[in-house]
């Protein structure tokens, strides 16, 4: 009886359907795609339309992929367009161009979605299509290398609900798109083993349509994805050099590239700081936090629903010291079963003096690199390479070998079988696995409160905007930066998003990109008292101060009162009592906000000691004119070093002004300093090296910065009418 052949054999072009085999194919896709829909639909229980009105997360992470979903209904997100997100940074707009947007193709069109059927609507189809795709596309794959039709469906399922990706829910809403491994495993098999690609065929459109996904979604899965291209041209160029196949696997890469530079274009094209501080934090900590521990593939999480196999969970939580996305790499009791006959099989092959197979190479590959203690640390602590540093999430790939190499070989073994015992086994396997796989359901309570915080949060909104007239900002408080901060007391990050969500004709002044001197006046102002800051903000155009009590450990009693001392007692509250509108009375022709001081940028260490930033190098700082025109202001800077040094202060190439500095501070004053229009530049530097304390850990330190303040004459400023950003 003729049997399916192993992944590492000959990859077949395309599939033996004959014309009248085409219509069975097309029920089978069409029944894997709808078992993935209802194993979603149960597994969070979305019945009823009230149901689907209601997102799977509203907490931290999930908070930014509902932003993201909203401004790409409203149009902000666009590619080869600078990212600026217009409802939030108020009155300036958002500025998102230095922060990398994943899978700006699916935001778009899932922000169309938006606009015809609601927010948390589309929130839940595009969960509900990640697994479908992920299906489909696995099913794809495995009738591509002829497996039978029920295993390819079995294994298309156990990765499409794969514990690595259906955890990982709203939070990672683009970690769940997973649609583009088969294709690009496919891909990478093809060039590697095909003895009959062409230009012309099946195979090349593969991998052409690969290198676009991959592009276009998670860096991720495109960076080990590159990896493992790579290698299959280094087979082919030390092994067989068929042409075709070196040249489509490499124009797969460049494709992979052009379409990644695309993608991301605002990221050099429109980014206005080039020496500000990284956005999003990377250092080699997090390479070893984040990095593939390759016993968690083997884990079963602490909270698993089987209670036998939560055992081990909880026993590694309470073991280890040393976890960064814990229990994600986990395999499934199917995926271990795969790798474990993956690995007798090398064993074997090993000692019988027989040829690997080449699932075992590319798993052993990945797992060298993103391995704690491999590749990846060396890179990043050698080269300074920490991008990348998630590396756990090469699991991905791992799952979706080893479950190939399953679904292969159970296809061979169950071709004597009746289609019946197959049919009835697969579905067992499938089953389980699954089962096994997908998360426990959220308890009553903890459902109940979500659906508690989702509807407070659209009456809250409604009445926002029945209140306010249609443009009006408002400035949010505690002041927080944009992404990934510490926030204070019990606020979560992200969590000033919710009024931005329930509404579609306010502005609010969340959002902007922290590190950067075109919000440097928001953490400026919110140093004053109230009876400073809201005539300011009077002055400046806010029509309300948004404040969430979870900031303040005094739930903001103390920030209330003042307000009320002063007069400002209107207000409004939402139904669960955490965010509170206070209203103002806006000038009619309000003046634009300035900063008043200086924004470190590069060559300053991230963390300050004693109220001092120390400069390693030449030391970059900002400052951002927000008026149509130049104007001239005054700065202080108070300066500190540990030895006598002359300190060179420069506006872009000008020097400014040289200043001796020695163990006491010095302030000095700087008049009448031209700031142009958009971002100014200005350097601090010394031509004496920096040198090693010993007093500060050994840290390399030139000279520091105490205090930097900007005088901004009010003769400069001139009211504007303010709508969006100017």
């Amino acid at each position: 009886m003729k049997t399916a052949p192993q992944i590492t054999g000959r990859i077949r072009p395309r599939l033996n359907a004959g014309r009248g085999s085409r219509r069975w194919l097309s029920w089978r896709v069409a029944l894997v795609g709808l078992l993935a829909a209802a194993v979603w639909t149960v597994h969070y229980e979305r019945w009823t339309r009230a149901s689907w009105s209601v997102p799977t997360d509203y907490y931290v992470d999930a908070m930014e992929t509902l932003a993201r979903l909203k401004a790409a209904s409203e149009g902000d997100i666009v590619p080869l367009r600078p990212q600026i997100i217009e409802r939030l940074g108020a009155p300036y707009g958002a500025n998102w161009n230095a922060y990398p947007a994943p899978d700006k193709p699916l935001m778009l069109a899932l922000g169309a979605l938006v606009n015809l059927i609601g927010l948390y609507e589309t929130a839940n189809f595009g969960l509900m299509l990640a697994h479908i795709t992920s299906a489909l596309a696995f099913y794809f794959v495995a009738r591509w290398m002829r497996c039978r039709w029920e295993w390819a469906a079995a294994g298309a399922l156990l990765f499409a609900f794969a514990y690595h990706t259906v955890h990982r829910g709203l939070a990672h809403f683009s970690l769940v798109f997973t649609w583009t491994v088969p294709l690009g495993l496919l891909a990478v098999w093809i060039v590697a083993g095909s003895k009959r690609l062409s230009w012309r065929s099946g195979g090349a459109v593969v991998c052409g349509v690969a290198a676009i996904a991959l592009g276009v979604s998670n860096p991720y899965n495109l960076f080990f994805w590159v990896q493992l291209m790579g290698w299959a041209l280094v087979l082919q160029w030390f092994g067989g050099r068929r042409r075709p196949n070196l040249q489509i696997g490499g124009a797969a890469i460049a494709l992979s590239a052009a379409a990644f530079a695309v993608m991301h274009a605002e990221g050099w094209l429109y980014v206005e700081d080039t020496r500000g501080l990284p956005l999003l934090a990377r250092n080699y900590a997090g390479t070893e936090m984040y990095a593939l521990k390759p016993v968690e593939m083997f884990i079963p999480p602490a909270y698993h629903r089987w209670e036998w196999l939560a055992f081990f969970g909880g026993r590694y939580t309470r073991w280890s010291g040393w976890r960064g996305e814990a229990f994600l790499p986990y395999l499934g009791i199917v995926g271990i079963a795969g790798f474990t006959l993956l690995a007798l099989l090398v064993v074997r092959r090993v000692v019988r003096r027989e040829p690997v197979p080449g699932q075992a190479l590319s798993i052993g590959w990945v797992i060298a690199y993103s391995m704690i203690g491999g590749i990846t640390n060396l890179l990043a602590f050698y080269a300074g390479f920490q991008v990348f540093r998630a590396t756990n999430r090469v699991v991905v790939f791992i799952s979706a070998i080893v479950l190939f190499f399953l679904v292969v070989r159970l296809s061979r073994w169950s071709a004597g079988w009746g289609r019946g015992w197959s049919l009835a086994v697969a579905g067992l396997v499938a089953g389980i696995g699954v089962w096994e796989q997908i998360p426990k359901g959220e308890g009553a309570a903890d459902l109940k409160a979500l659906v508690a915080a989702v509807q407070g949060d659209w009456a809250f909104g409604r009445e926002l905007e029945a209140a306010l007239p249609s443009g009006a900002n408002i400035f949010q408080l505690p002041v927080l930066g944009f992404p990934e901060v510490q926030t204070p007391s019990k606020l979560d990050d992200y969590e000033h998003f919710r009024p931005y969500l329930v509404t579609s004709t306010l502005h609010f002044s969340y959002g902007a990109a922290k590190l950067r001197a075109r919000s440097r006046w928001q953490r400026d102002l919110e140093a004053r008292p109230m009876a400073e800051m809201v005539p300011r903000l009077e002055a400046y155009g806010f029509a309300a101060l948004y404040i969430n009590r979870k900031g303040y450990a005094d739930r903001a009693e103390s920030l209330l009162s003042e307000l009320d001392r002063i007069g400002y007692s209107r207000r409004l509250q939402s139904p669960l009592g955490n965010q509170i509108v206070v209203f103002l009375r806006p000038a009619t022709r309000p003046r634009l906000p300035l900063g008043e001081a200086l924004t470190l940028g590069q060559g300053w260490h991230l963390r300050g000691d004693a109220g001092v930033r120390w400069a390693y190098d030449a030391a970059a700082l900002s400052y951002y004119n927000h008026l149509p025109h130049p104007i001239a202001v005054d700065m202080s800077l108070t300066l500190i070093a540990r030895d006598r040094r002359i300190v060179v202060f420069r506006q872009e190439g000008r020097a400014l002004r040289e200043i001796e500095v020695e163990r006491g501070a010095r302030s000095v004053r700087l008049a009448g300093v031209t700031v142009v229009p958009g971002l100014n530049r200005f350097f601090l530097s010394s031509p004496v090296p920096a040198a090693r304390d010993p007093e500060a850990h050994n840290q390399l330190r030139a000279f520091g910065l105490k205090e930097s303040v900007v005088f901004v004459k009010a003769s400069e400023t001139q009211p504007a009418a303010i709508a969006g950003r100017p």
